[in-house]
């Protein structure tokens, strides 16, 4: 995005309230691009900033829309099907849905983390004016919850997404942050719970319990933020992250402190973890599924575990959504509809690996196997559509749980409850 005036400074007790899994590709740490914080801070401050909020669109919104024949369309980086031609950088799925419905997409990749967007997106919106974006890939929490609430979003047409609601997965369909998917539709989703390296953890895991055994002293990696530690703690006391009060908190905390101060704990990570997983630093950690998935395909042999705790584990979703005064809101539509489709999911879960939203995507990845010009290849392909990592079990899915979502007043309490244990 444009530079911009910039917001007005967050309060201080919000500063680094949030941190974003960083990872889309193995490849994302081999190329150095670094992803930053995700920003509660700027976004919370935004909601209090007089005459930010703006107007709800009005119902006859889309009447007045046309197809345009352009898209602007904002991702992370290496987070979308990707190809070389003569030494150019092409998107397999881009070029089909230009194919198809004669849009021509402006495809970019500047989102690095979400405090940065929000920032750039919120005087921009707030002076009446279009971001440059017609589409954008935003991850659930208190920064899209913040979008929404002030009006920042355009309400989605739910007559021009058919594939959504014939193809979407059960957990893509009304999630808590946004019911009734009005302003938001998943474009990849991730877990967060427990992997182990079975070469130095000789039995299986299986709970939240496990990352608190002293078999495993020095050897245990957390995560360092306060989304992701306090959140999967959570559902290791017992607790419904979403629902979770006050009291939850500090017995979540209590349990990580007392963890801490009995030395299990190597380090608290933010995305190097993967590395000292790997080569036995530590033996069992925090982890993000496709974080997992991404360094056994990279590394053969390595065959790290990953694990939803038997009490339960966190599921975040990046989210495709039309900034307010989109200029090309008709095409957006399309090409959300486009992404539903079950064959193009597939496209692009064999390049992405993360939680697709489109279950029936598995059987376009084993026709593909199957068809493969070489035996490397098919097996690729045959791991993609086997992972439960991809394709979550049922099993799998009935324990995963969205992430609390906070008021300002309560944030501030959740910073002063858990920030400690892992600043100290």
């Amino acid at each position: 995005m444009s530079a911009q005036t910039p917001p007005p400074p967050e309060p201080a007790w919000l500063r680094g309230a949030l941190s974003r899994r960083v990872s889309r590709r193995g490849m994302l740490r081999a190329m150095g691009l670094g992803v930053g914080a995700l920003g509660a801070a700027s976004v919370l401050g935004a909601c209090s900033v007089a005459g930010s909020q703006k107007p709800p669109f009005p119902d006859n919104y889309w009447a007045g829309q046309k197809k345009t024949g352009r898209l602007n369309w904002d991702n992370w980086p290496l987070y979308i099907d990707t190809d070389t031609v003569n030494g150019k950088t092409v998107y397999p799925s881009i070029q089909l849905f230009e194919q198809q419905t004669g849009i021509k997409v402006n495809y970019s990749e500047n989102i690095q983390d979400v405090d940065t967007a929000f920032s750039s997106m919120r005087p921009v919106i707030s002076a009446g004016q279009p971001t440059g974006y017609d589409l954008m890939v935003l991850t659930n929490g208190i920064s899209l919850s913040a979008l929404i609430d002030l009006n920042f979003l355009t309400p989605l047409n739910q007559d021009m997404m058919p594939n959504f609601f014939a193809n979407a997965g059960p957990t893509a369909k009304n999630p808590s942050y946004d019911p009734g998917n009005k302003f938001t539709v998943a474009w990849q989703s991730g877990i967060t719970g427990i992997a182990y390296n079975p070469k130095y953890v000789k039995r299986k895991i299986t709970s939240f319990q496990d990352l608190l055994d002293p078999a495993f002293k020095g050897k245990v990696g957390m995560f360092g933020d306060v989304q992701d530690l306090p959140n999967l703690a959570l559902c290791g006391v017992g607790a419904n992250p979403e629902t979770s009060t006050e009291a939850d908190w500090r017995k979540a905390a209590q349990m990580l402190t007392k963890q801490r101060d009995d030395g299990l704990v190597r380090a608290y990570y933010l995305q190097n973890y993967l590395n000292p997983l790997s080569n036995g630093d530590i033996w069992i950690s925090m982890a993000w599924s496709g974080d997992i998935f991404q360094q056994n395909v990279s590394t053969p042999g390595l065959d790290l575990q990953f694990v939803v705790p038997e009490e339960g584990g966190v599921v975040w979703t990046d989210n495709l959504c039309i900034p307010r005064y989109a200029a090309h809101p008709v095409d957006a539509m399309e090409l959300i509809n486009f992404v539903y489709e079950p064959s193009v999911a597939a496209m692009i879960a064999e390049y992405v690996n993360y939680f697709t939203p489109v279950p029936s995507a598995r059987q376009y990845i084993l026709k593909d196997a199957k068809d493969a010009d070489n035996k490397d290849d098919a097996d690729s392909l045959l791991e993609i559509a086997d992972s439960e990592l991809v394709f979550p079990t049922q099993q799998m899915l009935s324990k995963l749980y969205n992430y609390r979502t906070l008021t300002p007043t309560e944030l501030e309490t959740w910073n002063q409850i858990f920030e400690p244990v892992f600043q100290s």
